[in-house]
């Protein structure tokens, strides 16, 4: 089998990428880059530049499913300009994508897999969201909106779609929690605004499977994809600190301070997301690290 993945070269789809090869799937990955193409067995990069709107048709030969990863990281500032990016970055990706394949005359690629992100929902202490609730409001939930639309007028091609909605992603080197654990082990650790916000998590060589699972079983449609049992950032916090044997003795870190400092993107921290993966657990697919202490004990022991 060969694949066709966005964002080879992120968090997650360098990992992906990684499995892939591991399993004996042959992988085509696009990058915007030169200097990061590279050529080998089972492993080939084509440029684009979904701005522009351009590809190498190339990318597409032999490829039967396509993962699409690609986005502007959304931890940065918010300014305006970087606001219109996240959402550009993330549609235009998408696009070119399609309009690629309309291009050339035959391909044989039948279905799409693409991240989307738990940001989706509403922020509740109290509601646990399955894939049928309604869409929050704010910067967040319009982003993943445009972008699932992008990635659903696939389906007008004749390609199937699927669409996983990520949550809070825990990995060793990179992503969130380096960020957690930093102040933590210089024992400054504390809990942001009340701490009882919840946290939809979900370890990356999970995700990683997870995305091999679509792929499998060409999931269509949109599929949580977080841990089934989602904590508090209390809880988080602690756990981070009793593992790492650090003392936990500052307050919460109030909200004001996290909004002041942070504007509009305290949100990525202080919203409230107790998101369910029962939908894709019952599809049967199986978390290796469906409770946060043992992942955290693979991460960071």
């Amino acid at each position: 089998m060969r694949i066709l993945i966005t964002g080879a070269t992120g968090l997650v789809g360098e990992a992906l990428t990684a499995r892939c090869r591991q399993e004996g799937v042959e992988v085509h990955y696009l990058s915007t880059s030169p200097g990061k193409l590279v050529s080998a067995p089972g492993y080939r990069g084509f440029l684009w530049d979904p701005a522009a709107g351009t590809l190498d048709p190339a990318c597409f030969q032999g490829v039967k499913m396509i993962v699409n990863l690609a986005g502007s990281p959304i931890v940065k500032p918010w300014t305006a300009r970087r606001k219109k990016e996240i959402i550009s970055s993330r549609v235009n990706s998408l696009n070119c994508l399609l309009q690629g394949l309309k291009s050339v005359e035959t391909h044989q690629v039948r279905y799409l897999v693409s991240a989307s992100a738990i940001g989706y929902y509403p922020s509740s202490y109290t509601e646990f969201f399955n894939e049928g609730a309604s869409a929050g409001t704010g910067f967040l939930a319009e982003t993943v909106k445009q972008w699932e639309q992008a990635a659903s007028a696939f389906q007008g091609q004749g390609i199937s779609c699927g669409l996983l909605r990520i949550g809070l992603v825990l990995a060793r080197e990179s992503g969130a929690l380096p960020a957690l654990t930093t102040p933590i082990r210089w024992g400054l650790g504390a809990p942001l605004g009340s701490g009882q916000q919840w946290q939809s998590w979900i370890h990356l060589e999970d995700l990683v499977s997870l995305f091999r699972f679509a792929l499998e079983h060409r999931l269509e449609g949109v599929y949580n994809a977080v841990a089934p049992n989602p904590v508090t950032n209390r809880k988080l916090t602690v756990e981070v600190a009793q593992i790492l044997d650090r003392p936990l003795w500052l307050p919460c870190v109030p909200s004001w301070a996290l909004q002041l400092l942070l504007g509009e993107r305290s949100r990525l921290l202080l919203d409230s997301q107790r998101v369910s993966a029962e939908k894709v657990q019952m599809e049967g697919f199986a978390f290796a690290y469906p409770n946060l202490r043992p992942a955290l004990e693979d991460l960071l022991c």
